[in-house]
């Protein structure tokens, strides 16, 4: 071990041994140490990893939420068609997030009642009129004063592809009174 003593180095072990201030670090401890561009260069691979990696978590996460509504749409129109067929007339108007007692023992009532993955709740409309067009039948995903809606067109899209035509204008699923996204199920 080499120690300084008055300034100069001092070897503790050959106290009258004359050190060169040059090889005070032996090659093998210089090697074991990483310099700065080293550090710099495995951050720099490092942000850029993780730069390629959280657009595709985000688009994962857009996806996932996407799917989730698709399937509670299409779970929620089977249960409302159903009842259609039997009674020959749809359900009666509820507010967003009520869940209409003529189909409560078809749905799944946890799903209609909690908040969207996209914001807002699941609103039954029977008879309402959307831009001019009046519906028989329509889920509408509606903000309430508990849950805001993410206002999120891409988003919107996304779950427009995975339902019909992939246009928040036309088809089944689009942009309804208020600029809420609705699924139709009978006009």
């Amino acid at each position: 071990m080499v120690w300084l003593l008055g300034g100069r180095p001092y070897n503790r072990m050959f106290p009258f041994r004359k050190i060169n201030r040059r090889h005070l670090f032996s090659s093998e401890q210089r090697a074991a140490a990483f310099t700065l561009i080293e550090v710099m260069m495995s951050i720099t691979i490092v942000s850029i990893c993780i730069a390629a990696v959280v657009p595709r978590l985000q688009s994962s996460k857009r996806q996932a939420m996407a799917s989730t509504v698709v399937n509670d749409l299409r779970t929620f129109t089977a249960a409302f068609e159903a009842y259609a067929q039997e009674r020959g007339t749809f359900p009666a108007e509820v507010a967003a997030g009520v869940v209409p007692p003529e189909v409560a023992d078809r749905l799944n009532n946890t799903a209609w009642k909690r908040p969207t993955p996209i914001g807002g709740h699941y609103n039954w409309d029977s008879g309402q009129t959307h831009y001019g067009v009046t519906y028989r039948a329509v889920i509408q995903i509606s903000e309430t004063s508990t849950s805001p809606m993410i206002q999120d067109l891409e988003l919107w899209e996304v779950i427009d592809k995975l339902m019909d035509d992939g246009n928040l204008l036309t088809g089944s699923f689009r942009l309804g009174a208020g600029d809420e996204p609705i699924y139709i199920i009978a006009q």
